[in-house]
């Protein structure tokens, strides 16, 4: 490691003691009284200035170093953007798949340089487009995708060995896995060069987004397979995008999406090791996903700490080896929860500092939000404007030019190391109820975000938090916007698509492959190359899903 400047410690204590002779801090004492109290969007207290005195345990090497040194506060890459901009990745679905595959053209044609693909409810809860359930729902949020077929004509025209891509989903991650690789061997892309995200985190659904099927432990081990398949076989692809999006959206705080997050982050580690694999094994591929919300200063900071913590998590708490296992590498994206259908221009702004933040906190790729999102999937304007935010920090605004450009900063290294803290707190307090899966049993990370959503809510109802055109600044006359239309005729197409091919499949082979995979579950197979086989026989999501239930059950959250 390169050694800060010996004269670093000696010149924060001059500047203390510089600072502490000024008569500012006698005219501080005739200031008039504050319209306090001055809060963080995490409701965390802000100090009207930052000195070095704030930074009286802060230690350069420990806690700053250089980029692309442990412990990784000020970035993973020692040249930051300079060597490498960050992926611009726009998450994007809607309808069918023939319409999403036009969506992904356009975003591409216009410099997008990652997919990242949204699925409709009825797929991300493992229903099929024609199950009763999925009524009203089907390509409402994201894509509609039933079976093989659907995922063949998603990515009709785009060759997955030259784009990366990103997938959100949880529950029946694995079976929409099965299917990209399968469409990867139809195009004849090699398993061991094609590269993407499954996002594939099931613990965040408990704890958020309650989009779950199975119970806990059989999804952990529909993950750990995953681990040791990806390892073996398809090495590029990261395997796991532990988020902390769902978290915050659901009313989270700062230091408690950072805590939570790579708490589930230990969870998973520590069931990839006692599945029997080396740390090393699959480390490296582990991703992560965070939010990029409304307090500029905050949400760097955050991204700053989590770097320094997982570099420690994994080298002192796992003994991880291999320099790869070592680097918390990221998405963000741009907060949903903050928009506002009231004044939606406005929306952009949000948008701009929020992206703005996340990059100068060092994440590797970004989604920014569309202006009409609060009221519909975006329209072809708004995901453009969306994309071209991006475009002007990168290109525009200098900030990519260094490497954490506020590192340093009294305010900035006061936020990360407060936020280290609260992290390492909330560590302890789960490590004593034994680990993440008991913590969500007995709904201690589930409390700790109503109360956080509750205490925010009430401080926007005062007043204390201004939310501009909502709580104040209101206007009577928002202007108008366009928004996309679902309509019902992409549920009867789906439908009517269902039927073809349960009529042309071979039923026969369908019907060995889901009886494989019965017994593979059962038992302690890898279950991924069955669910390989189940997609390629064009056996239907929901098929698969059921067949799994009959072993593993489904998950019904208790009252807490």
């Amino acid at each position: 490691m390169s050694k800060p400047p010996e004269t670093a410690s000696s010149t924060i204590e001059e500047a203390k003691k510089r600072w502490e002779e000024t008569t500012l801090k006698h005219s501080l004492e005739r200031l008039p009284e504050e319209n306090g109290p001055y809060t963080t969007v995490s409701m965390r207290p802000v100090e009207r200035l930052y000195t070095p005195a704030e930074l009286s345990e802060f230690d350069f090497e420990r806690d700053l170093s250089f980029p692309g040194e442990p412990p990784f506060t000020r970035g993973i890459h020692a040249t930051g953007y300079r060597g490498k901009p960050w992926t611009m990745r726009q998450f994007a679905g809607f309808g069918t798949p023939e319409q999403t595959n036009e969506r992904f053209k356009y975003l591409l044609a216009h410099g997008q340089t990652g997919l990242s693909v949204a699925f409709d409810l009825p797929t991300l809860m493992g229903y099929d487009a024609d199950h009763p359930v999925s009524t009203g729902e089907v390509g409402k949020c994201g894509v509609s995708i039933s079976s093989l077929a659907d995922m063949e004509t998603l990515f009709d025209g785009i060759p997955l060995a030259e784009v990366t891509t990103s997938m959100t989903i949880n529950a029946p991650a694995h079976v929409i896995f099965a299917m990209y690789l399968a469409v990867a061997r139809k195009q004849g892309a090699e398993w061991k060069l094609i590269s993407g995200t499954l996002q594939n985190d099931i613990l965040k659904e408990y704890i958020a987004q309650k989009e779950w099927i199975y119970p806990p432990r059989p999804s952990l081990r529909l993950i750990t397979d995953g681990f040791l398949f990806c390892a073996k076989d398809v090495p590029r692809w990261n395997s796991i995008s532990i988020s902390g999006y769902h978290i915050r959206e659901a009313g989270a705080t700062a230091a408690q999406e950072l805590a939570f997050t790579l708490r589930d982050g230990i969870e998973y580690v520590q069931a990839g090791i006692d599945a029997g694999m080396d740390v090393d094994e699959f480390a490296p591929r582990l991703s992560f996903f965070f939010n990029a919300h409304n307090d500029f200063f905050e949400e760097i900071a955050k991204y700053r700490a989590a770097r320094k913590i997982w570099y420690h998590t994994m080298k002192e708490r796992f003994g991880a080896k291999d320099p790869r296992s070592l680097l918390l590498r990221t998405h963000a994206q741009t907060a949903g929860v903050s928009l506002t259908a009231q004044q939606p221009y406005n929306n952009v702004v949000r948008v701009a500092i929020q992206a703005l933040a996340a990059v100068l906190g060092g994440t590797q790729s970004l989604h920014t939000n569309s202006l009409d999102e609060t009221l519909a999937l975006p329209s072809e304007q708004a995901v453009t404007i969306a994309l071209r935010t991006q475009q002007i920090i990168a290109h525009e605004s200098g900030v990519a030019n260094t490497v954490d450009p506020l590192g340093g900063s009294y305010y900035l290294e006061r936020l990360t190391l407060d936020m280290e803290k609260e992290c390492h707190d909330y560590f302890e307090q789960i490590d004593a109820m034994g680990g993440m899966i008991a913590a969500i049993e007995c709904g201690f990370p589930q409390r700790e975000i109503q109360e956080s959503a509750y205490q925010f809510q009430k401080a926007v109802e005062r007043k204390e938090k201004i939310i501009v055109g909502v709580n104040d600044f209101v206007s009577e006359n928002d202007h108008p916007i366009d928004v996309l239309y679902i309509d019902h005729t992409v549920a009867d197409r789906q439908r009517e698509k269902l039927e073809q091919l349960r009529k042309n499949r071979d039923n026969a082979a369908v019907s060995r492959a889901l009886r494989s995979l019965h017994q593979a579950a059962e038992g302690d197979d890898n279950l991924m190359p069955h669910l390989i086989e189940c997609v390629e026989a064009y056996a239907t999501l929901g098929e698969i899903s059921d067949e799994l239930k009959l072993v593993f059950g489904v998950y019904e959250e208790p009252l807490f």
